[in-house]
């Protein structure tokens, strides 16, 4: 499904939230310890912080996700950008996500 676009619309802070919230949805609730820290220091706007966890957790797509959102609010040129790559991050999380709970059901289906 591709959405028709305007792309001369003008982002404002309204705009990019609820991309960032669509953003947030997808990735769910964290599973992980650095994920939940992650999640926090976002929440208060700690920034810095989840940029230090998602470049210690290079790995955690979670972290990735949250560690670009941040820089979305600063509405720059490159604010399109950032919330690509965040949600690229994101949907690698569900993705991983998802791979890892059929496996084990069906490595509990084939016992």
């Amino acid at each position: 499904m591709t959405a028709v676009l305007d792309v001369s619309t003008t982002l404002t802070k309204d705009r990019v939230h609820k991309a960032v919230e669509a953003i947030l949805v997808a990735l769910g609730e964290p599973q992980e310890v650095s994920q939940r820290e992650a999640l926090a220091a976002f929440k208060d706007e700690d920034y810095q912080t989840v940029k230090r966890l998602a470049a210690t957790y290079l790995g955690d797509y979670y972290c990735k996700a949250l560690g670009y959102l941040g820089s979305a609010y600063k509405l720059t040129p490159n604010t399109d950008t950032i919330l690509a790559e965040s949600a690229r991050a994101a949907a690698d999380f569900v993705r991983e996500r998802t791979l890892s709970q059929l496996g084990a059901a069906i490595a509990e289906a084939l016992g």
